[in-house]
């Protein structure tokens, strides 16, 4: 199985797919992965997925948070 592809499964994403959909750096998902800031991840083996959902939830948060204040 490839480094880029999270298996048959569409709503799960590598840690490169995520980086892309959010337009952020890998770098910068692994950091608010340490700090646990960022959206929900999972250990799949020794891979570091994102579900889809997660991630678009995490971004409306984002938008909410910086709508408020």
């Amino acid at each position: 199985m490839s480094e880029h592809t999270a298996g048959h499964h569409p709503d799960l994403l590598t840690i490169s797919e995520a980086a892309e959909l959010l337009r952020a750096p890998i770098a910068t998902l692994r950091y608010w992965r340490h700090l646990g800031t960022g959206p929900h991840s999972f250990r799949l083996g020794r891979r570091v997925l994102y579900r889809r959902d997660d991630l678009q939830a995490w971004v409306e948060e984002q938008l909410g948070r910086s709508a408020t204040g």
